[in-house]
């Protein structure tokens, strides 16, 4: 077993919303347009546009199943257990998963010295409103005002709390931009999707959304592309809806719906580098947080190939420019060794999911992932490359 020798800076950790984190800052007027609570059988849902949410099992978390839960499952489920079984027993929500300083005595306990802190619902919720832009500004704008007040934006220098910044108004996402620098945010997520406007979806790196990357440029925050509702078709393959992965007929059984957020990673990042993004704004940063990285490999030979037959089109190697401005949070579970062959060690950063039930029992275990590597992009792994990421880094006047 190898230990953390150098502080552990965790790029994946989560919250689970409170009851009025969306609502709390609505007013309730715009309830049914935008989101309120139902019961349906005694159970209680969000509604999102009038539609019942059926995103997560229990969206008031209370009870929720232990953190990491399905770890072996993950690991190749090596024992066979039926998944339902690893779930294990839900049991009240712990203070730790909505109480900042609860969650900063956990820290200490797991030995993390400071963590990134991601929405739950939060990822999953603006694809149920793409087609009302408007409700999907102010949903958001509402929930970050909830995220200020109970977590902050750099709560006690350890926990970092990423506002959501929607592109489906680009002058609003801009004056979300503006109000969470304000609030000294180190980083802002969006998901991997292309956002849907008033004039229907457009590529992230379209010249529509100048605006807003221009102002990442300048302010040199970075940009976390987490997973979450992508809204990818399954093009009849399977039912689509992000609660459908394993679900058919009723029991549970794989389906192409479990490649969802890999192909939406990959189409994401691979539009900013085709697209050009960095050319014109070549001070932004972005970190891919839990979307794997099993695609890198076949994406880098598609970038050259594509570079090949359009000589000029880039002014250097693709490939070269992915890695100088895009960081790879990889599965847990993935081959990290084959991850840092491809980035660098410099490029690669830790996330543990915690508490999800997909994530690691006790973060900084993952430190045996990296048996092969020095000890240096142990170092650097592990922390060092995730709070640079931390650090704004503004274009000099």
């Amino acid at each position: 077993m190898r230990t953390v020798d150098s502080p552990v800076f965790d790029a994946d950790n989560h919250y689970y919303e409170a009851l009025d984190a969306f609502t709390r800052h609505l007013d309730p007027a715009l309830g049914p347009r935008v989101i309120e609570w139902v019961e349906i059988n005694g159970r209680r849902y969000h509604s999102l546009g009038g539609r019942v949410s059926r995103a997560v099992t229990n969206p008031t978390f209370d009870p929720v199943a232990p953190a990491g839960a399905l770890a072996d499952y993950f690991r190749g489920n090596p024992d066979g257990v039926p998944m339902h079984e690893l779930m294990g027993t839900p049991g009240p929500i712990r203070a730790e998963y909505r109480d900042r300083d609860a969650r900063l005595a956990v820290m200490d306990a797991q030995g993390l010295d400071q963590v990134w802190l991601f929405p739950t619902l939060g990822m999953l919720y603006e694809e149920a409103l793409k087609d009302d832009p408007e409700a999907v500004v102010l949903l958001f704008r509402a929930f970050n005002r909830w995220l200020a007040e109970d977590w902050g934006m750099a709560y006690a220098d350890r926990i970092f709390a990423a506002p959501y910044i929607t592109l489906a108004n680009v002058d609003e996402a801009v004056r979300e931009l503006e109000w969470a620098l304000d609030q000294d945010a180190r980083t802002v997520v969006l998901r991997a999707a292309a956002p849907t406007t008033a004039l229907g979806p457009l590529s992230p790196a379209a010249d529509a959304f100048d605006p807003f990357w221009a102002r990442v440029n300048e302010a040199g925050i970075t940009v976390v592309v987490h997973a979450g509702d992508a809204g990818l078709s399954s093009n009849g393959y399977a039912r689509d809806g992000f609660s459908a992965s394993f679900r058919a007929g009723g029991g549970m059984r794989p389906s192409v719906k479990l490649f969802a957020i890999e192909r939406a990673a990959h189409d994401f990042l691979a539009t900013l580098i085709l697209e050009k993004l960095f050319d014109r704004y070549p001070n932004v940063r972005v970190a891919s947080v839990e979307n794997g990285s099993d695609f890198l490999d076949p994406l880098f030979r598609k970038l050259r190939t594509t570079a090949r037959r359009m000589p000029g089109y880039f002014p250097e190697d693709p490939v070269a420019t992915f890695r100088r401005h895009i960081w790879i949070n990889p599965f847990w579970e993935d081959d990290v060794d084959e991850i840092v062959d491809l980035m660098g060690y410099d490029r690669v950063i830790f996330g543990s999911d915690w508490p999800h039930v997909e994530g690691l029992p006790q973060p900084a275990d993952w430190v045996t992932e990296l048996q092969k590597q020095p000890p240096e992009s142990v170092a650097k792994i592990m922390g060092a490359n995730t709070r640079e990421l931390n650090v704004r880094r503004p274009v000099a006047p």
